[in-house]
């Protein structure tokens, strides 16, 4: 019976260390993803694969949350279901260890809960680029006094289309022009076309 640690971190903020120190303890074995998407599903994570692959009946896998189980409710609650039917007790920290039963019931409420949560996520950052784009039609800045949505343009657009224009100059010699690439100025071109 060993004792099985699964950590993934997925962005700058999130540390395998920080949920090392979570989950306390020392572990048997630890199975790692790291720069991996919460999108993707738990099979298809390579370190979450290992992890399924090394399990056994009687051991115990250990996470800091159970959105680090799956990408959406159905992922979660099926790797669950896996894990049980092979005899593994999977131990959520903050929620402890989860079985048969009322364990899956557990699970599946979870789930739902943090699938909701990111939805609510998607959509706040949706509504919120909403507004920075309304603002920025309007006033010339974003909602939150930002000149663009993206990164800053290199140069002005208009200045270096209408000189590539009056030169007959290439893609290649604009970019040089004003010290841009040249992905930079097919972009510029694109936009003003």
């Amino acid at each position: 019976m060993s004792r099985i640690a699964y950590f993934r971190v997925s962005t700058e903020g999130q540390s395998i260390e920080s949920q090392r120190k979570a989950l306390g303890g020392s572990f048997d074995k630890e199975f790692v993803d790291e720069g991996v998407s919460g999108a993707t599903r738990a099979v298809d994570r390579p370190g979450f694969g290992k992890l399924l692959s090394y399990v056994r009946e009687g051991d115990t896998v250990c996470v800091t949350a159970i959105d680090r189980l799956g990408r959406d409710a159905l992922d979660v609650q099926s790797v669950v279901r896996d894990l049980i039917s092979k005899g593994v007790v999977i131990d959520v920290h903050g929620l402890g260890p989860i079985a048969k039963g009322v364990g899956e019931l557990v699970v599946a409420v979870l789930a739902q809960i943090a699938d909701m949560e990111r939805q609510r996520i998607k959509e706040r950052c949706d509504a919120g680029r909403a507004a920075a784009r309304a603002s920025l039609a309007a006033n010339g800045r974003t909602h939150r006094g930002k000149a663009s949505l993206g990164r800053p343009f290199a140069a002005d657009a208009s200045a270096v289309t209408e000189w590539r224009r009056e030169n007959g100059a290439s893609i290649a010699k604009t970019a040089q022009e004003f010290g841009l690439s040249a992905a930079t100025v097919k972009r510029y071109c694109a936009a003003l076309s």
